[in-house]
């Protein structure tokens, strides 16, 4: 048995430190490194190491699986067909015990962590505040793969305090360490505390590629705003916009946002940054969204989230989803008997392409997908202000952001002017699932919330005979099983129900 495990693991620090391409520019090339007697056993090799840990949820089976996971079993989006990739059973909520995207996306996260506490173990702080960023960096990375992971296999903190059994905690390098489950708040906290020392250990001078104070002060507002810590996540979104280090997107350029290099866009605060040698042709995140010369094209945009976000005409927003259309033989628009144009569909379901994933530089399957942006802050702001009662600061930041999107007027919503929602809640809820579509929050935003996810439009997932899929916040699905080839190797692991 731990033959086995070590061989899991070892490759762990071998990837951090042999990656191709050796850059004399780090800020300009994130994710690659030198050779393993220079990572480990001088600060150069650690900070080379780290370059490798970015490298590590640069990778898919991190970061494709990640989006998967997180975002196809939310309400924004419609499978058009069956397919052999496991991502099916993530879209349908009909999980296996044995995945390969969970498989794969477990195996990473932990060889992420592991890469992180090279680092953390090796680096005394206090050396200088180049070092002490590069630890800094380090503690946020195993903050947030231990975020990501606790919010894929653990339930939402919010559901019970945190009680339930979240994720295994590593912290160490001791490859003979085989930790049980902790619960979800003693993974939360143990989060919360790599962030905090993340923040006071680094500046604010590096790009979004890379973790600085003000990445960590985002990931913490969002994490006090899932366990309900409301002046918290208030507190630490007030440091991220209170900075001056980030502004959001003009209307008239929000279209474009995802095409822009993170670097060059003032509103992201943190990506991961692909370059074009990056490029996942077929395997990119856009190429399950957008078929344009390049791409599967195979999963749309929601029939209810479009008629929410098609409310108002004048929204930026509705830009990020493209109806495609039957072609005349000369390549025209195919019309109807009623002079419209005649939407193209797969197997029967209307084709809303969704290019949040696509043509960053201008390449059709390029992207870098955003972690964390400016506007979630306002929302997270917005949320926690609405659950402590101070609905018009609430509202206000709402308007904040619809107004980026180009309404005004009626669209703007007021304690007169509602709109048919008796709560300021939901207002906040719908705002945040029109901003931050297709950004893997959806999911969390329900569950968290002890709402139900309904799926009442056409689509693969709906049971047969049936028009709607219902998934209570109490699903055991609303989880997925830690790996059967996991517990094997570690028999302390409890599966979930």
């Amino acid at each position: 048995m731990k033959l086995r495990f070590r061989k899991y693991i070892f490759p762990a620090i071998l990837c951090a430190a042999v990656l191709a391409g050796c850059s004399d520019d780090l800020e300009v090339q994130p994710y690659d490194g030198l050779t393993i007697d220079q990572t480990t056993g001088t600060p150069e090799g650690l900070k080379a190491a780290t370059i490798g840990n970015y490298n590590y949820i640069k990778d898919p089976y991190y970061t494709r699986n990640f989006h998967m996971l997180a975002e196809y079993p939310s309400d924004n989006v419609a499978l058009s067909g069956t397919t052999t990739d496991p991502l099916f059973y993530a879209y349908n909520y009909q999980h296996l015990t044995s995945m390969s995207i969970t498989d794969n996306f477990f195996r990473k996260a932990y060889q992420a962590i592991y890469g992180t506490n090279v680092v953390i173990e090796k680096l005394q702080e206090g050396q200088s505040e180049e070092l002490d960023q590069v630890l800094g960096e380090n503690y946020f990375l195993r903050a947030m793969v231990h975020f990501d992971l606790v919010n894929i296999f653990g339930r939402p903190y919010a559901q019970d305090g945190g009680a339930s059994l979240g994720v295994m905690i590593r912290d160490n390098t001791d490859i003979d360490d085989l930790p049980p489950r902790s619960t979800v708040k003693e993974v939360y906290d143990f989060i919360v505390k790599d962030l905090e020392k993340a923040a006071s250990l680094m500046g604010s001078s590096k790009s979004s590629s890379f973790a600085s104070k003000e990445v960590a002060y985002a990931l913490l507002s969002r994490v006090h705003l899932y366990m309900e810590n409301y002046e918290k996540a208030i507190e630490y979104a007030d440091l991220v916009i209170d900075s001056g280090r980030y502004t959001l997107l003009p209307t008239a350029d929000l279209p474009n946002y995802f095409t822009y290099a993170n670097e060059t866009n003032k509103e992201t605060i943190f990506a991961i940054k692909h370059t074009l040698q990056d490029d996942r042709t077929w395997g990119s995140l856009g190429s399950m969204y957008l078929s344009d010369g390049m791409g599967y094209g195979e999963m749309y945009a929601s029939e209810s989230y479009r008629n929410l976000i098609d409310k108002f005409e004048e929204d930026k927003r509705r830009e990020f989803i493209v109806p495609v259309y039957e072609k005349n033989a000369d390549g025209s628009v195919k019309t109807g008997a009623n002079g419209k144009p005649v939407l193209a569909t797969r197997n029967g379901y209307p084709k809303y392409y969704i290019t949040k994933y696509s043509y960053q530089e201008g390449v059709v399957t390029l992207s870098s997908p955003v972690y964390l942006r400016l506007a979630e802050m306002y929302l997270n702001r917005a949320e926690a202000n609405a659950k402590l009662g101070n609905d018009e600061a609430a509202l206000e930041d709402v308007n904040l952001i619809r107004r980026r999107a180009g309404l005004a007027g009626d669209a703007l919503f007021s304690a007169s002017n509602m709109m048919g929602y008796t709560s300021v809640l939901d207002v906040v809820l719908d705002e945040r699932r029109l901003e931050l579509a297709w950004e893997a929050q959806r999911k969390y935003d329900v569950f968290r919330n002890k709402r139900t996810m309904v799926r009442n439009y056409p689509g693969t997932h709906l049971p047969s005979g049936s028009n709607t899929q219902e998934i209570p916040y109490t699903h055991p699905r609303v989880v997925y099983f830690i790996p059967e080839q996991e517990i094997i190797l570690n028999p302390k692991l409890e599966q979930n129900p």
